[in-house]
């Protein structure tokens, strides 16, 4: 699309334009940034402010762009009075009474795939779920590439939406997070789908009820829904008029598993696709993932011969059931991208046999207590560390034997005291990780480190 008909189509749905338009970008991130790049090659003029004294990529932007306005320290009540559009990055909540008394001022919310959906016009697949989205997101990626097509994947993964506009591409794949679509008002994906929901960021969301509800905005439009008919509240999101695929790894749907002769097999309809045991990934949740993408691929018409050959070849996300070592018989897994109760659980049922649990961290207001049932089933002892391990040892008191840690260090080399010939040690939080640790990664970073430090 070219400029000027981005800019109609921005004037079209917001009201949005260079000459008339004052937008104020709420926040200095990577979101931010993009959102900035996007709006400069419209020739908007705009104003960034963030709340903190010095964001992280503050001094780069202020050098090479000395005549944009930037405000920091705080949010500014006279910078959101003057602003006709607001374009709020999914770190900052909607309920900073800025941004409310803003909107009661008159002022739009407009979020950065809101500008993304009205500059491309070539097919998005919009992915969102509490747990899975990223490998996903990543799956699909490769299935489209292996299909011959020139892909684009971002998003909440990796590149910003507006950045992946430079890439030309003839697909879009976008994993979106509950914090993006609930201020996202135009986005028709061409297949779009809501892996799972279970409870996850209710510090910022209401309950989850309206979590759900924020992750039923990417159906908005009118493409394929792909529905996990195993999951209630995805299930309770079909719309009877809309083009509908549905997976299972539990039910004969559109895609799911089943038996023939010895083997299980990924299947579509009557149709055996692969294999199950030719997917490279541990546990069951990933076969829901693996089932996830073929549905999203067939509603745009990606071959699935190709596709499967890309699903053979997958190797998995960093720090999502990663296996880091085996040593003395006992395999040590590195699952710290879980930072929810959703994704611990879906990792615990991937197991037949009973494994070790290390857990804990920023609980973000969740009900421990949802894990119990899961952990009873599927852990002989568990590890507790970080912020919110009394409300971790009072959820499961008395289901499991429980030890307490005070770094990862001391957790895994609690976990390899515990540990026999045979067993699995799992690092899989259901927790945040900035208690005690940059973000996930360094929590899993220094999760194999220890484990690597135990040969020596």
């Amino acid at each position: 699309m070219d400029k000027l008909a981005i800019i109609n189509s921005l004037k079209k749905h917001f009201s949005l334009e260079p000459q008339n338009s004052k937008v104020l970008v709420v926040g200095l991130g990577i979101t931010g940034i993009s959102v900035a790049h996007f709006l400069q090659k419209l020739d908007f003029s705009f104003a960034i402010i963030d709340s903190r004294n010095k964001p992280p990529l503050i001094d780069e932007f202020c050098l090479h762009n000395p005549d944009v306005p930037v405000f920091t320290g705080g949010f500014d009540g006279a910078a959101f009075a003057v602003a006709t559009h607001l374009i709020v990055s999914p770190g900052v909540s909607l309920h900073e009474k800025s941004i409310i008394k803003a909107l009661a001022n008159g002022a739009k919310i407009v979020s950065d795939i809101d500008l993304f959906a009205c500059a491309v016009t070539m097919p998005i697949i919009a992915i969102t779920g509490s747990n899975g989205k990223s490998t996903v997101t990543t799956m699909l990626g490769d299935m489209a590439k292996a299909a011959g097509k020139h892909v684009a994947i971002g998003g909440n993964l990796g590149t910003p939406a507006l950045d992946l506009l430079e890439q030309n591409a003839e697909l879009y794949v976008l994993e979106l997070s509950s914090f993006q679509l609930e201020r996202t008002s135009v986005l028709n994906a061409a297949a779009a789908t809501v892996l799972n929901v279970s409870a996850d960021h209710l510090d910022r969301h209401a309950d989850i009820a309206e979590y759900a509800q924020e992750k039923q905005r990417v159906y908005q439009g009118d493409g394929v829904m792909v529905i996990n008919a195993d999951d209630a509240l995805v299930n309770a999101m079909q719309d009877a008029g809309r083009k509908t695929l549905s997976f299972s790894i539990k039910h004969e749907v559109d895609f799911y598993l089943a038996y023939q002769g010895e083997i299980e097999y990924l299947m579509y309809q009557q149709s055996p696709l692969m294999p199950l045991h030719e997917l490279p990934l541990e546990g069951r949740h990933n076969a829901a993932n693996a089932l996830a993408a073929l549905a999203l691929g067939v509603a745009v018409g990606l071959d699935a011969i190709a596709m499967c050959s890309a699903l053979k070849t997958f190797k998995g996300l960093d720090h999502r059931m990663q296996r880091v070592a085996q040593l003395h018989g006992i395999t040590w897994v590195n699952d710290s991208k879980a930072t929810n109760i959703g994704a611990c659980v879906a990792a615990l049922e991937g197991y037949e046999r009973k494994i070790i649990l290390i857990a804990g961290g920023d609980a973000k207001g969740a009900d421990m207590a949802e894990l119990t049932p899961v952990v009873k089933e599927k852990a002989k002892s568990v590890v507790l560390m970080g912020k919110d391990a009394d409300l971790i040892e009072q959820a499961l008191a008395g289901c499991v034997p429980i030890h307490r840690a005070e770094n990862m260090v001391q957790a895994v080399q609690i976990a390899a005291s515990l540990a026999s010939r045979g067993d699995s040690v799992l690092l899989s939080p259901a927790c945040a990780s900035l208690d005690q640790y940059k973000n996930y990664q360094d929590r899993g970073n220094q999760f194999a480190e220890a484990v690597l430090a135990l040969v020596a």
